[in-house]
């Protein structure tokens, strides 16, 4: 199954994180299929590839339940049920 997930970066305690496309049973820091955006929980700081992310949801990506909220926040399922699947 193919998973929008987080990845790890950063130093001790100043993490931050990518927004990635991976297989559902690779690790977590492993090589990722797509890099879509980033989330740096220390300033809030999104920054998403919205086209990739709905066009990934739309062939049937599973979001994890933080990745889920980030979306939610940046209203990205809107676009999803707004555009027709080709």
């Amino acid at each position: 199954m193919i998973k929008l997930r987080l990845k790890r970066f950063g130093k001790k305690r100043e993490a931050s994180y990518r927004i990635v496309v991976m297989q559902s049973l690779s690790r977590r820091d492993g090589r990722p299929l797509e890099e879509l955006g980033y989330y740096n929980p220390r300033t809030d700081e999104v920054r998403l590839d919205v086209p990739a992310i709905v066009t990934r949801l739309q062939q049937g990506a599973q979001p994890t339940d933080t990745v889920r909220r980030i979306l939610q926040k940046a209203n990205v399922f809107e676009q999803v049920s707004a555009k027709p699947a080709n």
